[in-house]
């Protein structure tokens, strides 16, 4: 059963924030393939189903973001085999809005929720999809940047950019070509 695990933070305050983009990733494929998020395992709330004609644990951890490696570990324990992936979908800052990259191993590039995870994974040898957020205009702080919701001005891109990483991460799974909006790093 393939794993394909939102990056974000538990809890109303958080819901549709910038960092928060790895859930709501989640939430859409759950949607669309008819996957409930009710099962409770290893501190993520999940689901299983099929996407894309394979088995696959939707999964959002519920420790927070900079932790969040912690539930992965315990995850990939229970239920990763040897010919399954591990698909990470989190926000990146240093992307710009609506643009999306593939990474299929490599260090955090200082994302802490990656970051986490490669800690407590003992590696980093698995795919991320990484959705832009772009920096924040003028000096504006960086943490209340990253947990702001995205303003009405910014509501096309983001719901271009879920569509396109739903169906990223359908193409992940089936081994087809990414969607020409998602760029390929190694």
């Amino acid at each position: 059963m393939d794993i394909i695990v939102g990056l974000g933070n538990p809890g109303s305050r958080y819901q549709h924030t910038r960092h928060n983009l790895g859930f709501d990733v989640i939430d859409v494929l759950a949607r669309r393939y008819g996957i409930s998020m009710r099962l409770h395992a290893a501190d993520a709330l999940c689901g299983r189903g099929r996407v894309g004609g394979r088995m696959v644990l939707l999964a959002k951890p519920q420790t927070y973001m900079n932790v969040s490696g912690r539930a992965v570990a315990r995850l990939v324990q229970q239920y990763l085999q040897d010919d399954e992936q591990l698909i990470v979908v989190h926000d990146d800052i240093d992307l710009s809005l609506g643009s999306m990259r593939i990474k299929r191993q490599g260090g955090a590039a200082g994302h802490r929720g990656v970051q986490s995870l490669i800690d407590c994974l003992g590696h980093g040898n698995f795919v991320r999809l990484r959705l832009g957020i772009g920096r924040p205009p003028r000096q504006e702080d960086i943490v209340e940047y990253v947990l702001s919701p995205f303003s009405t001005e910014e509501t096309d891109a983001y719901e271009a950019m879920m569509a396109q990483a739903v169906e990223c991460v359908v193409n992940l799974l089936t081994g087809t070509a990414a969607p020409s909006g998602a760029r390929q790093s190694p």
